[in-house]
């Protein structure tokens, strides 16, 4: 039949979708695993998780379970009353995190959106300006406010963009001590941008800005939307470096698939808080957040990040010695299971390579292939994909 095939499926997308996504023409039918199908039949290794969504595979069956089971008990009932999964994951993540007070969301931007709108709530109620710092090569999110703390390109057309918002370079202390001070509301970073082609912090550059921030009462905000929940080895990314956030922002990952997001604060922020000055319709909902506890407790208690830092260094060194055998690649970078190759040249065309091998990777900042597979991916997987590498890139050399 004719809605069998991928073309269809593309058509009737193209049809009625806002032309938003350069899709990739597969019409995805199940997924297990690290595996994913398309509705021919046809089988890909999945090393972009839903751009760092999946970090426990698709369709874990412990996640599986726990949404059945709250769906046929309570799926939703606003904020006007209090649901037993919200209290437990609030609790949960408050004591591993160490911060005091949280706030679920549906999405990545709305958590910094509320970071943003706290942060901005704290500086004022201390009688200073509301001026958010942001870095270069930086990715927050699509909204109007997350744009306007993100590069320009994002910005065309959507003028005029909210003001209150300044520019620095990654990574650079000297510039980071010139741009914020007293009147500084925030700064926000991610520890490791992603969109922007997988550039750690440096971690004495973080240690720095911590004590500047703190020397000038700024507060200082960690974006681990795409690096947090175990991605890095550790359940969050702030651990790995050792720098502790007035403000986390977390989605993603957080609910393994489930439209959940987050944004943590300590409790100097959260006393200047007061009723009515933030809210939502959907996020924290019972379903939603029995996605996210099931999907936390599982990661501590089975010892996901243990077992990712060592698939990582395994992996890490593999790709290494990829590198030096081709000069394409220039560099591999990255914490735990999220890694960028950077290449000396346009990294869009290898997503066709590897996906006319089965297997599904990411392009992003021109030159970078992101690889964000999901944490419970296997060796013998990730061997496949190295394979299919080394095949490439001697098609590559020899000019194929």
């Amino acid at each position: 039949m004719h809605n069998t095939t991928n073309e269809y499926w593309v058509n009737q997308d193209l049809a009625s979708y806002l032309p938003t996504y350069k899709r990739i023409p597969l019409a995805i039918s199940h997924a297990k695993g690290s595996w994913v199908w398309d509705v021919e039949g046809n089988k890909y290794l999945d090393l972009l998780a839903g751009i760092a969504v999946n970090n426990l595979g698709h369709c874990h069956p412990v996640i599986t379970k726990a949404i059945c089971k709250q769906a046929g008990e309570l799926m939703h009932i606003s904020n006007f009353f209090i649901s037993k999964p919200q209290v437990n994951l609030a609790k949960l993540l408050t004591e591993l995190s160490g911060l005091s007070r949280v706030f679920f969301t549906n999405s990545g931007a709305e958590s910094v959106e509320g970071a943003i709108k706290i942060a901005r709530k704290y500086a004022h109620h201390h009688g200073r300006s509301g001026e958010i710092v942001f870095m270069e090569n930086a990715f927050h999110g699509r909204t109007l406010g997350t744009i306007a703390a993100g590069k320009k390109n994002y910005q065309k057309g959507f003028s005029p963009i909210p003001t209150g918002f300044k520019e620095i370079p990654f990574n650079d202390i000297d510039s980071a001590k010139k741009h914020i001070n007293s009147q500084t509301a925030a700064v926000i970073l991610e520890p490791i941008q992603g969109e922007g082609g997988i550039h750690p912090a440096d971690k004495n550059y973080l240690a720095e800005l911590r004590a500047h921030c703190d020397s000038t009462d700024t507060l200082l905000i960690f974006d681990e939307i795409q690096c947090g929940i175990g991605r890095t080895g550790h359940l969050f990314a702030k651990d790995h470096f050792g720098v502790e956030p007035d403000i986390l922002t977390l989605a993603k990952g957080l609910g393994s698939g489930m439209p959940v997001g987050a944004f943590l604060c300590s409790e100097k922020i959260a006393e200047v808080i007061e009723f009515g000055d933030h809210g939502t319709t959907f996020g924290g909902n019972p379903l939603a957040c029995a996605a996210a506890l099931a999907t936390v407790n599982f990661i501590r208690d089975q010892k996901i990040e243990e077992n990712t830092n060592i698939k990582a260094e395994w992996f890490r060194k593999k790709l290494d010695e990829v590198r030096d055998n081709f000069s394409v690649i220039k560099e591999v970078r990255g914490v735990g299971l999220m890694i960028g190759l950077v290449l000396t040249e346009e990294s869009k065309p290898y997503v066709q390579k590897f996906l006319d091998r089965g297997i599904i990777i990411n392009a992003t900042a021109g030159n970078v292939i992101r690889l964000v597979p999901p944490l419970t991916i296997t060796q013998e997987d990730l061997s496949t994909f190295l394979s299919a590498l080394t095949e490439i890139l001697k098609s590559e050399s020899k000019g194929d």
